[in-house]
């Protein structure tokens, strides 16, 4: 009998050579696994059912190596990809490793920094488009601070969005057809990261000489660690047509960066984050932007990887379940006050006949105030899908 929760390639799980390839190196510790090569990764990956990989630049390539070294990485990688059947559906930039970004990239006070994260950047996004990828990720992991003193953040920003114009003109003038994912986080590895949470980004994004081009990468963990609610972000980002990417993992309140396993953590918040991309028809990648607990070997990192994915599976069909669920869907359809007798509804656009309608309805406030709603029975039942009993 085959497995129900097996990925097919239909499903676009993708993984980073920075998720799989993780060490298990900490503050505190060393590495503890062997350094795992990209096209290793890469066969893992098709072993274990996954769509795609992803990369930031110095993943695959090293920051100084030559051009012909750098041609026979890639060309080698490019390989072992098409035998595997791993699509890049991401490439992203590496502008936090390196000691020259120690006070930013596209924020940094010198301008020699900034000149030299455009340039770094520009070349990743050579190195994306020749593998295939179509979404570039932007994540300003050291665009911050620690003190104020150093800059006015309405400065920084200023600079972050001449970045973000020069990169689209980039794009645009090499035919690459990116859209730019921009990633937030609140802190860490950053006292403060300007770009604090998604929403954060969504405003920005407006101000933005070509904001067609840009959307949002929301992760789980990085609207976790800002104590919010990752759906609702998630849900902000789609309404507004910027949900171009998105990272999944978990992280327990009030944590540094964890990057757990997808629904390790906090299981209910994961099953209305996977019910909601279902329920939209998100069709972009899911990507796992997450690493194996530094207990593991190679083989906790493919269950790791396996675990990622199998979790959004059983959670995808609960939400089938729920979606299907007779007694949640009649309390769903009670629940917009259709039975209580008021016929004017709420239109789109505005009209005087609908204002003077409106004006003129008698509505029975303390009779609507004492109306219970039954999220409390509403809950259970999600709880009780959730654990397999409904």
């Amino acid at each position: 009998m085959s497995d129900p929760y097996a990925p097919r390639r239909e499903d676009k799980f993708s993984f980073g050579l920075w998720t799989v390839g993780n060490r298990g190196r900490d503050p505190f510790g060393d590495a503890v696994r062997d350094p795992l090569p990209p096209t290793a990764a890469v066969a893992m990956l098709a072993e274990i059912g996954a769509w795609g990989v992803n990369l930031h630049d110095n993943d695959l390539v090293p920051i100084d190596a030559a051009a012909a070294e750098r041609d026979r990485i890639v060309k080698e990688f490019a390989g072992a990809c098409e035998r595997h059947g791993i699509v890049v559906p991401m490439a992203t930039v590496n502008l936090f490793y390196d000691p020259v970004f120690r006070d930013g990239a596209f924020t940094a006070n010198d301008r020699r920094i900034r000149a030299y994260a455009l340039q770094k950047t520009m070349t990743a996004m050579d190195l994306g488009a020749q593998l295939g990828a179509k979404i570039f990720v932007l994540w300003g992991g050291r665009e911050g601070t620690e003190t104020d003193a150093c800059r006015r953040p309405d400065e920084a920003i200023k600079r972050l969005r001449e970045a973000v114009d020069y990169l689209c003109e980039y794009s645009i003038e090499r035919d690459f057809g990116f859209k730019f994912a921009l990633e937030a986080k609140p802190n860490e590895p950053r006292g403060d990261i300007y770009m604090a949470t998604t929403g954060a980004y969504l405003g920005f994004i407006e101000t933005l000489a070509h904001p067609e081009m840009v959307g949002v990468n929301p992760e789980v963990a990085h609207e976790q660690m800002a104590g919010l609610n990752v759906l609702h972000a998630v849900a902000q980002a789609w309404e507004a047509g910027k949900l171009f990417h998105i990272d999944l993992n978990d992280q327990m309140p009030g944590r540094y960066d964890q990057d757990f396993r997808f629904g390790s953590a906090n299981v209910k918040s994961a099953f209305w984050l996977v019910k909601f991309l279902e329920d939209v028809g998100y069709a972009g990648p899911r990507h796992f932007d997450a690493h194996a607990y530094r207990t593991e070997d190679l083989e906790g990192v493919k269950d790791f990887a396996r675990g990622c994915m199998r979790t959004y599976l059983i959670l995808r069909e609960r939400a089938r379940r729920w979606n299907a669920d007779p007694e949640i869907q009649g309390l769903l359809s009670e629940m917009d006050g259709k039975a209580g007798g008021s016929e004017v509804a709420i239109p789109a656009p505005h009209s005087s006949r609908h204002r003077e309608a409106l004006l003129a309805t008698t509505f029975d406030r303390a009779g609507l105030a004492k109306r219970g709603m039954a999220y409390e029975h509403l809950d259970q039942l999600t709880m009780e899908v959730l654990l397999g009993v409904r």
